[in-house]
């Protein structure tokens, strides 16, 4: 819903106009928060970039470690929000960890992500999902053939993106990893096409996306994929976004990171 919806709805539930305004910084994402690793990082070679995918351009912020000759390359995937503050800081903490990273704009065939999260989030509902995909398939090419990069590419998203990592999964057979945090899961069918390991964060009270989990775990045993699951017990989707004092759980976030960190580096190598 639109934030004069979403206001509407917890007014209704708060008692009063007065009082959702006082809750609602707690809710929204608060963009002050989100660098934790600085623009100007002297650890990190950052810059924009973009690959041709068909008659569009996919453009997005590209991360490096300044000391690497070579290293694997991850495809950072953003909420339903576009490549927001947040999804750019998580885009150089994941070049910190040792990897070529490219938070990807999705929106950028429509202009970019543009500052009003709400307007970002209905041009999403605009997009087609195998466009989409076939984009994301032309990011990976792209970078798996930049010099600073080892040939190799993973995928890590969240929320819409996390969805977007099953689906590319389920299409590129070259792809490397694919981490999915709370993420839409691909039809059961689909799902012997998948080559990729995949990791599957998933909070244990977001019962929307976790009613897909069974259908998908059954799908990935039947075809003998590789995985790793983990529900994390008593907190929220997107756990992962400190920007967002609501959802936010320290603890999950951290277990879930120093998992997907490893989960790349072993696959990416």
């Amino acid at each position: 819903m639109n934030r004069r919806s979403f206001l509407d709805r917890l007014a209704a539930l708060a008692g009063s106009t007065a009082a959702a305004s006082v809750l609602l910084p707690l809710l929204e994402n608060n963009y002050a928060l989100a660098q934790t690793v600085a623009e100007n990082d002297p650890r990190l070679i950052v810059e924009t970039a973009a690959f041709p995918a068909g008659t569009a351009t996919i453009s997005g912020l590209l991360a490096r470690p300044k000391d690497a000759a070579k290293a694997p390359a991850v495809i950072v995937i953003h909420e339903n929000r576009g490549l927001n503050p947040h999804i750019r800081d998580v885009t150089r903490r994941v070049a910190l960890a040792g990897f070529v990273a490219f938070g990807v704009d999705f929106l950028s065939p429509l202009g970019g992500t543009p500052e009003d999260a709400d307007k970002a989030r209905d041009m999403i509902g605009t997009l087609d999902a195998a466009a989409v995909v076939a984009w994301g398939r032309a990011v990976l090419a792209g970078l798996a053939a930049r010099p600073e990069t080892n040939g190799k590419v993973g995928a890590i998203g969240f929320c819409w993106g996390g969805g977007q990592v099953n689906a590319l999964a389920v299409a590129e057979p070259r792809l490397g990893a694919g981490v999915a945090y709370y993420g839409r899961q691909p039809k059961s069918e689909a799902v012997p096409a998948i080559q990729a390991p995949l990791m599957l964060h998933y909070g244990g009270l977001d019962q929307g996306i976790n009613a897909g989990i069974p259908a998908f775990e059954t799908a990935l045993k039947a075809a003998g994929k590789r995985y790793e699951l983990h529900v994390y017990e008593n907190v929220n989707h997107a756990f992962n976004n400190d920007t967002n004092a609501a959802r936010y759980d320290k603890a999950a976030a951290e277990l879930a990171w120093s998992r997907t960190v490893g989960f790349l580096k072993t696959h990416l190598a």
